[in-house]
């Protein structure tokens, strides 16, 4: 499966990067249905409320995936998730 090389290119959420089948149904869970709504997500409260039955929260991975998602539906390159791990640490570390 090719992703989008822009997102003007995305028609559907798995054709942003870093956004799989799994990710992709559990913002589609939260609401988030297409690439717009990742356009105009807010990264940290949507992985606040992806938890799990227990109310856990998923790996903090996932945060840094929401924000690679929505940072190239804003314009920005396509870049692994992890490229967004430092920037994650400082908001994450602000909800603990």
């Amino acid at each position: 499966m090719s992703k989008a090389t822009c997102a003007a290119e995305a028609r559907q959420l798995t054709d942003i990067p870093n956004i799989g089948k799994a990710m992709a149904a559990d913002l589609v869970g939260l609401g988030i249905e297409t690439p717009a709504d990742v356009k105009r997500m807010d990264p940290l409260e949507t992985y606040d409320r992806l938890r799990d039955p227990m109310g856990q929260r998923h790996d903090s991975c996932v945060l840094d995936t929401f924000m690679a998602a929505h940072d190239f539906m804003n314009g920005g390159p396509a870049q692994p998730w992890w490229h967004f791990t430092e920037q994650r640490k400082k908001p994450l570390a602000k909800t603990k």
